[in-house]
């Protein structure tokens, strides 16, 4: 996305070096061969078919094929890598074999039928369900932040849990503001509640969320009551008006394709409006924390408290405080003195079944994983997988990632040259491909690994801290004042992108692919806030490897440095790295090979600042950054 790497140079820094043209090895995308092949043992396969992948892709595909995958296998390892990077976090040489050696659709395969892998149970084995005076865990937010990144750098499962942190920029709940005994618990009962549901059904997921004790919390529909008109009370109407705007269906009326429909006037039609939002607010009355989990625990408090157990239950309703007013909202019409529980369900399968949810959903998942400016046409695809994953289901979240991934114009070698494709990697997601690539660990399986909000000296973005209910950034946002303003094409990621948020990614990444990140008593299960030791890690085996039997004569060191560029190219760029920055890279570690003399058996920390410059210098190249 030529646009998004020219904004991305204006604030990125980059070596200003030179190197022969006859010294660079640049790894060349290839074109894949379209093949019509149709695999047939996935339901999900269905929804390609009636989605029109094939017949209506952005290149490669042939109008008449009945086929729904037109690159149904990798035939490159850049190929490997760039699937691997939108479906996951990473693409090591392990993961890139892997790939090579089967198809993508048994690959989804393998990711979608993979065991759940819970931050519940790493909670409990760490001992932090301990209910003790000793180790009061009932009010630590941190340890969700402990979790969350011990699950995303390290757990097998690895498709789910990038599925789930897409999820979770959607149906937003933030540990910023979680003051509720057991928030820690009740943080990672929310994450385990995503990946649960992250390659199951999108209604389903809807239902728990709305039902999350989280989520009540967050957005008030904990304890909210029914009206009083003698006191003057109603409804909290924060809930019925996000679960409209920013959970199903959004603020305009959508085309299949996302784009917004027109009245004759062609001014965009609202989708619900502030009586519809008064009206739903009745359905989510008398929801509250499950209270037999209510008890005496530990005794030695002297006080009152919920057991852990109720963070992963949904709320439980109270009749007498639900509102028994008939409730009409959009299109569905619930009776007078409807049940609580049947009043939800009526209303959550009318926002369900309402044509905006497709397209509104589709593109934003989109925007996460492949591209921030999606064509119609690819929105309308994947909303068409959602309405029907080829056997009448609707919401089959699985034929949703499937439709996203598969796509020709996530495939197609077309789009690395499509001025308009692309994304910018969010800030966290680059910490965790480092992390996944370089085969990160915790020396002592503390994983004390805090909130990483901060914008001076950070990422600026943290997995599960998003400022508001709005996400870190907002799906349409525009940067002014840019080419992609005068295209009025989205980059969401952009609102993150600062002078300061620059510097303090640079600031971050410096410091931590070099030395990795200090820990407070990683030995002790327990948040102390002191004596700080380096706990977490990189393993760098393979890329010091690249120094054995080297010297620092300029043939030698142009070898290594070239060797070491395309891997780099590779594992963290999927082979989109320009030449040009192929050339500055390779030129600034050829030179450090020659000037500091480093061979094999140099020092072990000089070997260790070359690694640790290369991998800084990539992660710092617009190439990097705007992921295609």
């Amino acid at each position: 996305m030529s646009a998004l790497l020219d904004e991305t140079k204006q604030t990125e820094a980059s070596a200003q070096t030179t190197i022969a043209p006859d010294e660079l090895s640049v790894s060349t995308p290839t074109r894949p061969v379209p093949s019509h092949s149709t695999p047939a043992h996935a339901a999900w396969l269905g929804a390609l078919v009636a989605a029109g992948v094939a017949a209506c892709g952005g290149g490669g595909g042939d109008s008449k094929s009945a086929s729904p995958i037109n690159f149904p296998k990798a035939q490159s390892d850049d190929e490997a890598a760039r699937f691997l990077q939108q479906a996951t976090f990473s693409s090591t040489p392990s993961e890139i074999a892997a790939m090579r050696a089967t198809s993508y659709v048994q690959w989804l395969e393998q990711q979608f039928n993979a065991p759940l892998n819970t931050g519940w149970d790493w909670l409990e084995s760490r001992g932090y369900g301990a209910e003790t005076v000793a180790n009061d865990y009932v009010y630590e937010i941190v340890i969700a932040d402990f979790m969350i990144w011990n699950q995303l750098f390290t757990a097998p499962d690895v498709m789910r849990k990038r599925a789930a942190l897409a999820l979770s920029e959607f149906f937003v709940v933030s540990m910023q503001s979680m003051e509720i005994d057991w928030r820690g618990y009740a943080a990672t009962a929310y994450w385990d509640l995503l990946n649960k549901h992250a390659f199951g059904n999108f209604r389903n997921l809807l239902e728990d969320v709305t039902l999350s004790p989280a989520m009540g919390y967050f957005l008030n529909t904990k304890g909210n009551r029914k009206e009083d008109p003698a006191k003057g009370r109603v409804p909290d109407e924060n809930y019925s008006r996000e679960v409209m705007q920013l959970f199903t269906i959004g603020v305009y009326e959508l085309n299949l394709d996302g784009t917004e429909k027109l009245d004759g006037q062609g001014n965009k039609i609202e989708s619900y409006d502030s009586d519809d939002v008064s009206q739903l607010a009745r359905v989510f009355t008398g929801y509250d924390f499950d209270r037999r989990y209510f008890n005496q625990e530990p005794p030695q408090f002297n006080y009152t408290i919920f057991d852990r157990e109720y963070t992963r239950q949904p709320m439980f309703l109270d009749a007498s405080r639900h509102s028994n007013l008939a409730v009409n909202f959009l299109n569905v019409s619930i009776p007078a003195n409807t049940p609580g529980a049947q009043a939800l369900k009526m209303a959550l399968d009318g926002l369900f079944n309402h044509p905006n949810v497709g397209p509104f959903f589709a593109k934003q998942m989109i925007q996460r994983l492949v591209t921030s400016s999606p064509s119609p046409g690819y929105v309308a695809r994947v909303a068409s997988a959602f309405n029907n994953n080829g056997s009448g289901v609707r919401g089959d979240l699985k034929a949703v990632w499937a439709a996203i991934l598969l796509d020709d114009e996530a495939r197609g070698a077309q789009s690395l040259s499509n001025v308009g494709f692309g994304k910018v990697r969010e800030p966290m997601v680059r910490f965790v491909q480092w992390g996944r690539s370089f085969g990160v660990r915790s020396l002592q399986n503390s994983w004390k690994l805090f909130e990483q909000t901060g914008a001076s000296n950070s990422l600026g973005q943290s997995p599960l801290r998003a400022p508001s209910v709005f996400n870190f950034f907002r799906p349409g946002y525009v940067p002014p004042g840019t080419e992609l303003a005068k295209r009025g094409a989205a980059a969401p990621e952009f609102q993150l992108v600062n002078e300061t948020t620059v510097g303090g990614y640079l600031n971050f990444m410096r410091d931590t692919i070099r030395n990795g990140i200090r820990a407070p008593e990683p030995t002790q299960a327990k948040p102390i806030y002191n004596n700080y030791v380096t706990d977490i890690v990189a393993n760098y085996a393979a890329e010091l490897a690249l120094l054995d039997n080297t010297g620092f004569t300029e043939p030698e060191a142009t070898r290594v440095a070239q060797a070491y560029t395309r891997r780099l190219n590779l594992l963290l760029c999927a082979g989109q790295m320009s030449a040009a920055s192929q050339i500055e890279i390779q030129t600034a570690l050829k030179n450090a090979v020659i000037q500091r003399k480093i061979v094999a058996d140099s020092a072990e920390n000089v070997r260790l600042d070359w690694v640790a410059a290369g991998v800084l210098m990539t992660m710092a190249s617009p190439d990097y950054l705007v992921q295609k």
